[in-house]
């Protein structure tokens, strides 16, 4: 198949039919054009024109899995692809913060979710089909904090000795924007670098997953097992949680990992949540998953994420006043992901307007950034919710269940404790509960946190959870 700007007009159609009406997707998409193919026969390289510094941005860190997976599955072969700014329509200019906020984190209001790999802001394709990582995260570029000691050193031995079997797999587990996916890297570029005969596969569960069903819908289980099992010699696994969604996945993936294990080669594999608490995993896959060591990353304080946004900065190129470094990490409190996005913005939106980066223009672009620091009852809602692997709708339901009566009762009790609600506000924001009922369900939980301990520990880490949001 030739590559052209009919292949591309392909891709994009492909793209759309994927994400029916989804406005952000064709807002961001439809000004991609196809400008030339170079590099050489085996190996071409497709140059993309984008209008901005600004949509530069969003496709990398926002479609560019997408696009990466359409034209791997059109093309069939090696390529690379590169974002080129061709300045083609006016820069855009937001005439307020809010604007440049909305656009660059498009992503968290939109219903397209692009897969997430390790080359999210890679500019150009893997060195093979099996091998997606970042050469840009290493050990030399991941900033150790006390939140992430044991889990960088657990990685980096592992990176030494791969397959060693007290450290096999290695299993870590975060909330989202912690750097899991920073270390998985790290350590595939360092064996690849000091082991360059091992062949190493790093892959989403996700595209596993979707790889697998679409394995078993074409009788292609051969060649899928072939790729995994008899082609790699290192396992990396992102979002691990994804695996419990298929029971015949679970099994080849069990049977995957214990393939490599079987045969002393390195897994590591890395999730938001323990293996205990992944929906419907299997005992037996659980279990696996808990043979090795298991090493967990939380947010850094505050000291960490100053040392990190400043190595950012430095990369990005942009001077940074101290007042200005600490302001940024005082206010990003979720997760890495948020402080490296909130010092993007400030660089994007001070280069389109021409400004200099100081306090009052940082705090101006992030003054609603810094509003929403505070947690709201839906994100705690929310957040109970995730804990205990609920549904919103379960703990605003009727229902009388302990699975959901429980979670239900801890939320009000943090609602109230953190937000000061009335009793009433609170009894609306369950589905129309009367204030009795909040009363009790207070009155249950301080008692419960007396006479049980785990449920005491959910509470305790839910707490230091909205603390971490809220920094009070």
């Amino acid at each position: 198949m030739d590559i052209n700007t009919s292949f591309w007009s392909l891709i994009k159609s492909k793209m759309k039919s994927r994400n029916f009406n989804n406005k952000y997707l064709e807002t961001w998409l439809d000004p991609i054009e196809y400008l030339s193919t170079g590099g050489s026969p085996e190996r071409p390289r497709i140059v993309l024109g984008v209008p901005n510094a600004l949509h530069q941005y969003y496709v990398t860190q926002n479609l560019q899995d997408q696009i990466y997976t359409e034209i791997s599955d059109a093309y069939k072969n090696q390529f690379e692809v590169e974002f080129v700014i061709t300045g083609n329509t006016p820069p855009l200019s937001p005439e307020n913060p809010l604007a440049l906020d909305e656009a660059i984190h498009a992503n968290e209001q939109a219903h397209f979710r692009p897969t997430q790999n390790a080359h999210s802001s890679q500019a150009t394709a893997p060195k093979s089909t099996s091998d997606f990582l970042n050469s840009e995260l290493t050990f030399s570029t991941f900033v150790v904090g006390k939140n992430s000691e044991f889990a960088h050193a657990a990685s980096f031995n592992v990176a030494r000795n791969p397959g060693a079997d007290d450290y096999n797999p290695l299993y870590i587990f975060g909330p989202v924007g912690m750097g899991k996916t920073h270390l998985l890297n790290a350590a595939g570029n360092y064996i690849r670098e000091q082991f360059p005969q091992l062949r190493i596969t790093y892959i989403s569960a996700e595209r596993f997953l979707n790889e697998c069903v679409a394995a078993l819908r074409h009788h292609h289980m051969d060649k899928f097992r072939q790729k995994y099992r008899e082609n790699s010699d290192i396992l990396l696994v992102d979002d691990v949680q994804y695996i419990g969604r298929g029971e015949a996945v679970q099994e080849e993936f069990f049977h995957t990992i214990n393939n490599f294990i079987d045969r002393k080669k390195q897994v590591i594999l890395a999730s938001d949540r323990m293996p205990k608490d992944i929906l419907g995993l299997e005992d037996r896959s659980r279990t696996r998953l808990e043979r090795g060591l298991i090493a967990d990353i939380t947010m850094p304080d505050l000291e960490t994420r100053i040392a990190i946004l400043r190595y950012k900065a430095e990369k990005f190129g942009v001077r940074v006043p101290e007042d200005v470094a600490n302001y940024i990490a005082r206010i990003s409190k979720r997760s890495i992901r948020e402080l490296e996005g909130n010092l993007k913005k400030v660089k994007i939106y001070s280069e389109l307007q021409g400004l200099q980066i100081d306090y009052d223009l940082v705090k101006r672009i992030l003054s609603h950034h810094e509003s929403q620091s505070t947690v709201s009852l839906e994100e705690i809602q929310k957040l109970v919710a995730d804990h205990f692997k609920v549904k919103v709708l379960d703990l605003k339901s009727s229902s009388r269940a302990k699975p959901i009566v429980v979670p239900r009762q801890i939320a009000m009790y943090l609602i109230k404790k953190f937000l000061d609600k009335s009793l009433v506000d609170i009894g609306k924001a369950f589905g129309g509960k009367d204030h009795t009922t909040v009363m009790n369900a207070l009155e249950r939980v301080q008692h419960l946190q007396s006479i049980d301990q785990d449920l005491m520990k959910d509470i305790e880490e839910l707490e230091t959870r909205i603390h971490n949001i809220t920094g009070v």
